[in-house]
């Protein structure tokens, strides 16, 4: 192999500085460019790459199997990091990064690089993921080199090299906050972000209306899953039905965003042990992620609800940590999986103004049996057995009862 690098380019500021300078250093740098559902011209950013001197660009479309493998994957096993945040750009660094080392594969290269800072998540999961595929390859990362670092303090910098080098890039001013969007979510930090307390204003969101501006009447909408997978969305107010992954989270994402649903505002601890203010879209998320755990109530055996449960933090942090390839997560996945396979029904939705109303659900794999439920007939079940099932299991709190009371008649007595 040659010293040939495939560098994972954004076409901003920093990877178009990041091109140039490994040129600079006497490497041939192919770019690569992943959509994974971001609005961008692709082929723009092509044309910019080759003009900054790269050998040759991909342009790689992810979109289905970002959804289908990793975004559907997470909604599956009710992934949410710190119970708050749903993954979005967590989801997409290690399909990003799989494809890399494809391409380095295809290429014979060996040499991958990054423009992940030194200070947040993404360079874990970005070389997490290069080191469980393909362990013997080669990463330059420019913000953890001693060199580049002595040369780019920050984003000034990076302007400075720019206008001296002649790279075609767009120099404004510092932006309020940075922004980073796929199909999942849209994600904001920095800048004013990153004092807590300042309320985001609203001309930053860009997937979502405001609940107070959203339209005064309901949507509804059915979400019908199979094993798990949602594989159909109708929405019951206009007729429109929806049956591709990307089709139906395209749509959910619209649909969402114009009722005002999935805003969110956390500050979430990050792997390398920094507290960072994030503020989220993920209008097809949320809804996905309600829907599905909504059905689960009637297809999930109790005890393998609650076994799932207890490892959905676990499973959530190697998403949220860059672990997507690792023997943990496959285990779980594994384990995941088995639970869902009768995780098959329709949830009925009503969206408006920032809500999400379940308003019913049916499945052929229900466990839910109306006439042992119901409080008007008996259904088979048989009250006086309550009687035996509570006294069984009331025994060790009987036991610690008189324990305690015969605690207390000794200290009463000076014993």
């Amino acid at each position: 192999m040659s010293d040939k690098v495939i560098l994972a380019y954004s076409g901003g500021l920093d990877t178009s500085v990041i091109l140039h300078w490994l040129l600079s250093k006497g490497y041939e740098v192919i770019a690569y460019i992943a959509n994974v559902g971001q609005r961008e011209d692709f082929e723009a950013l092509k044309i910019k790459a080759l003009e900054i001197g790269a050998s040759k660009v991909y342009a790689e479309d992810l979109r289905e199997e970002f959804i289908r493998d990793f975004v559907f994957t997470a909604i599956r096993a009710n992934a949410i990091y710190e119970g708050r945040y749903l993954l979005g750009t967590s989801l997409a660094r290690p399909l990003i990064a799989k494809r890399q080392i494809e391409i380095a594969q295809k290429e014979k290269a060996n040499i991958l690089s990054h423009g992940a800072t030194g200070k947040g998540n993404d360079q874990v999961r970005f070389e997490f993921t290069y080191q469980a595929l393909c362990p013997d390859i080669k990463v330059i990362a420019p913000w953890k080199e001693k060199e580049f670092l002595t040369q780019f303090q920050g984003r000034s910098d990076l302007i400075r090299y720019a206008k001296a080098n002649s790279l075609a890039i767009k120099v404004t001013e510092e932006k309020l906050w940075s922004c980073d969007p796929n199909l999942m979510h849209v994600s904001y930090e920095a800048g004013e972000l990153e004092d807590p307390k300042i309320r985001p204003r609203d001309s930053m969101f860009e997937m979502t209306l405001s609940p107070k501006e959203a339209k005064d009447e309901e949507t509804e909408i059915e979400i019908e899953f199979v094993s798990g997978d949602p594989v159909r969305v109708h929405n019951l107010t206009n007729g429109v039905v929806k049956n591709s992954p990307v089709e139906l989270f395209s749509y959910l994402n619209d649909v969402g965003g114009q009722n005002g649903i999935g805003r969110d505002d956390l500050v979430e601890n990050r792997f390398v042990g920094i507290k960072s203010r994030g503020v989220y879209e993920t209008p097809a998320g949320t809804i996905l992620h309600r829907a599905h755990r909504d059905l689960e109530g009637i297809t999930l055996d109790r005890e393998v609800m609650h076994l799932r449960d207890s490892l959905v933090p676990k499973f959530s942090q190697l998403i949220y940590y860059g672990l997507w390839y690792s023997p943990e997560m496959e285990f779980l996945r594994a384990a995941f999986d088995k639970s869902q396979q009768h995780v098959t029904g329709k949830v009925h939705l009503v969206l408006y103004k920032g809500n999400i109303i379940i308003v019913g659900r049916e499945s052929p794999q229900s466990l839910y049996d109306q006439a042992l439920a119901s409080m008007d007939v008996a259904g088979g079940y048989d009250a006086e057995d309550a009687a035996g099932f509570i006294r069984i299991n009331s025994l060790r709190l009987i036991a610690n009862a008189l324990r305690e009371q015969k605690g207390q008649s000794h200290a009463s007595n000076g014993v």
